[in-house]
């Protein structure tokens, strides 16, 4: 396994700040089937009305989603929606204690009108926005570097969540960069769409997109990605960064460590529905990553396959770690088939289980997803045959995702005999493998799989009819919690034991 995947099988609960721009992101939904009478414009019909936190808030709840302990640290107004956006923060399980209240200028709101489009999927049509630009006042930076302060001996990593809508003034950057260097605690920006970057210096690393990087460096964009190698030594250069990493969208993402060479980090191909969110959750993955503890180079895959998946959904979705995880695996994994560890495969079906409804949902409140249901069967599968591909295909129509459990050659000597197996586990696995039917394949050499059935936990535990119920291992464990033990008709006429020995006789 990567150094990479073996981070999140470790994956361990972490602290961050998050420092900018809250905002709170009011997202009117409705029908458009009709034009006004009075204009030439389109009637939204309002269905419901939803409130999140937005922004850089919207960074802490994709932290949050990657198991760490958050708050929040910005301005919010002294009214109706600070309140809100509070609420929407504290729901979320981030902290707002270093949230700062200042009167003298309203909550950051996005408002966006969404409707259906084509009457298919959700469309946003308008926002509105209410805000200040209005550099803070020295009072209020003041308090928000007095709770800054306070926060910051609890926090691992510093993410630093620039809007231009005035809380990230240059003395903020620069004292939250100063205060946390002196702490040892590294700070991530994701900067603003402005020329001047000076308020970044001293930072760990910097995340500008294509776009911004071109206008901060004065210099032409290119879709060539080597072209971003000098403006990214540039940022390093002048703001003494230990890293800079330029995201590139389809081309994913151009790193370059100090003292290193620039490489380009490629993604994947995805189906890109909204790419709002996109920078944020860069932001946060590339945070969690480090503090974790990766590299550089595997903090940016992290942040790519977040990124991914965070394009794929409507609006801003924070996507959970599990997620990311059984992507990585999926991508990681493509050459060696559907053959998972232990921990691999318990990863991807924790994923699985907590797979969110689908984000692209129309203007309709989202209903309750359906938990997908795992399928477990087990077996030599030495040889395979026409029975067993029955077998499995009739298991994996009990559910959504079938694991099939396969003896080692050890066990399979000792169930077998010695000349047993045909074919050693590599190959059973990759046969296995390729049966459409089959998620995932995993090894065991216990002489039972009870102890993997209790892991796995499945909905449904498959034998052939052959066996009896009190036999089968995991059985009752499998009953106790509700879940079903299916015993299923094994073809006639066909077993390993009799076509290798029709094969032996006739040698």
């Amino acid at each position: 396994m990567s150094t990479l995947l073996s981070a999140l099988a470790a994956w361990k609960p972490f602290s961050a700040l998050v420092v900018g721009d809250l905002m709170l992101d009011r997202l009117t939904f409705g029908d458009v089937d009709r034009l006004a009478n009075d204009a030439p414009v389109p009637v939204l019909a309002v269905s419901h009305i939803e409130q999140r936190a937005g922004g850089a808030a919207n960074v802490a709840l994709d932290l949050v989603a990657m198991r760490a302990s958050v708050t929040a640290v910005g301005v919010v107004g002294d009214d109706a929606d600070g309140v809100a956006l509070r609420q929407a923060l504290t729901a979320a399980g981030v902290s707002d204690a270093a949230v700062v209240s200042d009167p003298g200028r309203p909550t950051t709101v996005k408002q966006s009108l969404i409707g259906l489009a084509q009457h298919r999927h959700a469309q946003k049509m308008f926002r509105l926005d209410f805000e200040s630009r209005r550099p803070l006042d020295p009072s209020v930076e003041d308090r928000l570097l007095a709770a800054f302060a306070k926060a910051l001996p609890a926090a691992d990593v510093v993410c630093l969540e620039d809007y231009a809508k005035g809380v990230c003034t240059p003395r903020v950057c620069q004292e939250v960069i100063r205060l946390a260097a002196a702490a040892g605690k590294p700070v991530l920006v994701d900067p603003a769409a402005i020329a001047d970057y000076s308020r970044y210096a001293g930072a760990a690393a910097i995340t500008p997109n294509r776009d911004e990087a071109v206008r901060a460096a004065g210099q032409p964009a290119s879709q060539a990605p080597e072209h971003y190698g000098p403006l990214a030594q540039r940022l390093i250069d002048d703001l003494r960064l230990q890293a800079a990493v330029i995201t590139l969208d389809k081309h994913g993402a151009l790193l370059l460590e100090r003292d290193g060479e620039a490489r380009v980090v490629p993604t994947v191909a995805r189906h890109v529905y909204d790419v709002t969110g996109a920078g944020d959750m860069v932001l946060a993955a590339l945070a969690a990553a480090r503090a974790q503890g990766l590299d550089w180079y595997d903090a940016v895959r992290f942040a790519n396959a977040a990124a991914g998946l965070e394009v794929e959904q409507f609006g801003v979705v924070p996507i959970p770690l599990d997620h990311i995880h059984r992507d990585l695996l999926s991508r990681e994994r493509a050459n060696r088939g559907k053959l998972r560890s232990t921990p691999e495969l318990l990863v991807e079906l924790a994923a699985l289980r907590a797979a969110p409804p689908s984000a692209n949902t129309p203007n309709a409140r989202p209903a309750k997803a359906k938990v997908p249901s795992v399928v477990f069967a087990n077996g030599c599968f030495d040889v395979l045959h026409a029975g067993h591909v029955s077998l499995l295909r009739r298991a994996a129509a009990l559910g959504d995702f079938l694991v099939v459990a396969i003896n080692d050659d050890a066990s399979v000597r000792k169930l077998k005999g010695p000349d047993r197996p045909v074919y050693p586990v590599e190959d059973r696995a990759a046969l296995l493998g390729e049966l459409e039917c089959v998620g995932a394949v995993v090894v065991f050499g216990e002489d039972t799989p009870e102890n993997l059935v209790r892991a796995v936990k499945p909905d449904v535990l498959v034998k052939g009819d052959q066996y009896n119920l009190d036999a089968i291992p995991g059985a009752k464990f499998v009953q106790s919690y509700g879940g079903r033990v299916e015993l299923l008709s094994v073809v006639p006429g066909r077993s390993t034991t009799s076509t290798v020995a029709k094969i032996r006789a006739q040698n």
